[in-house]
């Protein structure tokens, strides 16, 4: 095991023909493996020999980039690192060995971008699958708002389907959301609901947002809403959000949403920018302030009722 900390992911990739767009400060850019992009947004520390998805929100070690990659559980991976089998026939290959160096003077060995997984959208439909109706009831979202603004989307990722919870993105781009998956097809961009409103809320993901509505039992906002769907995406929002005088942000209690509050602000001179987090301060998220609130209410109807002393 303790030889795959030997394993640079730099070259690891390289072997499978995936060089950087850009590098800088030890770090390269690289267009995801994991699924379709045109802009760099996969980063890979060569210092730390980590990487990180921008466009999923997903990064880790070379153990879980295999994992990834290949769709496989951590002993295998861990195999198929260690003896640089091939993959089934039909999928992309780990040879040559992982860890092995090339001949001196002989060829580097020749991948085709074709095999690195990718997502591919088969269709969209109605959101009515049981799986998905109960997946989302678990996160505390209502059904029906849910229905109102997500799909079913089913998937293929290396000839294999799936479905899962679909949110649009402007430029045609899904967040896909499920028990058991996290992620999204390409292109990345932003989510916008205009109502020709002056004031706008701000929400990093759609499970935020559909909390949101959840809470306050209305599927149909009279207000403007924007979906960033990734913190990354801020950029794109700063048209949307000038043309409002005023604009609630819902974003999550960690660095990432503090930094993205900031610079929301910073870019809005001409905007009253307001931080709705303080009212779920204790919790993560928005959603997370959700789910406990239903808990709670479902303990207090569990309570046995005092009986009135004749």
């Amino acid at each position: 095991m303790n030889d795959l900390k030997n394993i640079g992911i730099r070259q690891f990739l390289a072997r499978r023909g995936i060089q950087p767009k850009y590098e800088c400060n030890g770090y390269g850019m690289y267009l995801s493996p994991l699924r379709e992009e045109r802009t760099p947004s996969f980063k890979v520390d060569y210092v730390r020999n980590l990487w990180y998805d921008f466009g999923l929100g997903e990064g880790g070690t070379l153990l879980t980039l295999v994992m990834r990659l290949e769709r496989c559980d951590s002993r295998e991976a861990v195999r198929r690192l260690q003896n640089g089998e091939k993959r089934d026939a039909g999928s992309a290959s780990l040879s040559p060995s992982v860890g092995e160096r090339p001949a001196v003077g002989g060829p580097s060995p020749v991948v085709r971008l074709a095999a690195v997984p990718a997502l591919r959208i088969l269709s969209d439909d109605p959101l009515r699958h049981p799986a998905l109706i109960g997946y989302l009831v678990s996160r505390g979202i209502v059904p029906s708002v849910a229905a109102a603004f997500c799909r079913e989307v089913r998937y293929e990722v290396n000839g294999r389907a799936f479905f899962a919870v679909g949110f649009r993105n402007d430029a045609g781009g899904w967040e896909l959301r499920s028990e058991r998956f996290k992620g999204g097809s390409s292109p990345k961009h932003i989510t916008t609901l205009d109502n020709g409103s002056d004031t706008a809320m701000a929400f990093e993901g759609f499970i935020d947002f559909l909390s949101y509505l959840s809470l306050k039992g209305n599927p149909s906002p009279s207000i403007d809403s924007i979906v960033l769907n990734s913190v990354t995406n801020l950029h794109k929002a700063v048209p949307f959000f000038s043309r409002h005088r005023v604009v609630h942000a819902f974003l999550d209690n960690d660095d990432a949403g503090r930094k993205a509050l900031a610079r929301l602000e910073e870019s809005l001179p001409s905007s009253e920018v307001i931080d709705q987090s303080v009212f779920y301060r204790d919790h993560k998220d928005l959603n997370e302030y959700l789910q406990e609130k239903q808990r709670q209410q479902v303990q207090r109807k569990q309570q046995p009722h005092g009986h009135k002393v004749r």
